[in-house]
């Protein structure tokens, strides 16, 4: 079951615009704190630009959601990419946007256009990551039944994430949490029902 979609890795991308410069830095975040501390990272490598405009969403149901024009006109900048992070479904994701003015007005509706179009490049390059409920299960096997595990493991989409050598092997199995009945089904019609396993959710 999918938990949240956040963004898969950190992204850049950077636009032009009326000889203005922005450049967009977009971030996993699962924390105000971390989120906040990016922001800071940003402002500070960037400490001589003239807008350095933050927007982040936090929570599994986007409970924290959080944004600031940093001196543009009310509404410009943080509120519009606040709403695209948000209409796309993301979490745990903050964006900055990087202005260097070039001493031409853009107007509201391009100011707005300007920054959610960079934050929206540099959400391209970072991707769609979905966070998912795992689980965990301990279980003893005979020797015998290794390689049909792991293609079962193969087929059926699960991680062998450990074995440890005894007079059985013992297998920790890592998978989806609703693949939970189907791995216990399956390891007990290989084994007859005889092999014994625990879950960790």
């Amino acid at each position: 079951m999918i938990k949240y979609v956040t963004v898969a890795r950190e992204a850049e991308a950077e636009d032009i615009i009326e000889k203005s410069r922005f450049i967009a830095h977009i971030r996993r975040a699962d924390s105000k704190e971390e989120a906040e501390g990016f922001i800071a990272e940003i402002r500070k490598k960037y400490k001589d630009a003239t807008h350095n405009v933050p927007a982040f969403v936090i929570g599994e149901k986007q409970e924290l959601q959080w944004a600031s024009d940093d001196g543009e006109p009310s509404g410009t900048s943080g509120a519009p990419m606040l709403q695209m992070i948000v209409k796309e479904g993301l979490t745990n994701t903050v964006i900055v946007v990087t202005r260097y003015f070039g001493g031409i007005k853009l107007g509201t509706g391009g100011l707005v256009r300007a920054y959610t179009g960079v934050a929206r490049k540099a959400l391209d390059l970072a991707g769609r990551y979905e966070v998912k409920d795992m689980s965990t299960m301990k279980a003893r096997i005979p020797y015998s039944l290794l390689t049909r595990i792991q293609r079962d493991a193969a087929e059926t989409g699960y991680e062998i994430s450990d074995v440890v050598y005894e007079d059985e092997l013992i297998l920790t199995l890592y998978f989806e949490s609703e693949k939970e009945d189907i791995i216990a089904s399956h390891l007990s019609d290989f084994s007859a029902g005889k092999i014994q396993y625990s879950i960790d959710k």
